[in-house]
């Protein structure tokens, strides 16, 4: 009997309003992309602007699941949002850096990390002297 092929997981959670946290689980490859692919649409539907990939589980990905994951970090800039990989497996990690995505999508240990992350990219470079300038007005 043929070992079926590995299927992709992914669970959605809302750490807030506007960010989804997305954690997969399985190979992310060409037969598993669209599926991704409709998860990661789905929550852009519904408003969300800022997107936590956790891949700790997913032990291969190929240029389908990094197509994705760029396309929507394209689709999340233009909202003004953000994409962050959390915890790639270290096969992952290594496709990540070998093809310069890790340099474009910021990678984080944490969920936390990412969170943090997104708000000091809310808050801007000069973030806190707008709020200092804000109180002073």
């Amino acid at each position: 009997m043929p070992i079926a092929q590995n299927p992709l997981s992914v669970e959605v959670t809302l750490p807030r309003e506007d960010v989804a946290l997305l954690t997969v689980e399985g190979y992310l490859d060409v037969d598993t992309a669209t599926e991704f692919q409709h998860h990661l649409a789905n929550q852009l539907h519904h408003g969300r602007r800022h997107f936590l990939l956790d891949l700790s589980a997913v032990p291969f990905m190929d240029s389908s699941g990094m197509n994705i994951i760029l396309r929507v970090y394209q689709e999340a800039r233009e909202l003004p949002g953000s994409v962050h990989i959390i915890r790639p497996a270290a096969a992952v990690r290594r496709i990540l850096d070998l093809t310069g995505v890790s340099i474009t999508v910021p990678v984080s240990e944490s969920v936390e990390d990412a969170l943090a992350l997104v708000d000091a990219k809310a808050a801007g470079p000069d973030g806190e002297q707008r709020r200092e300038q804000e109180q002073h007005d």
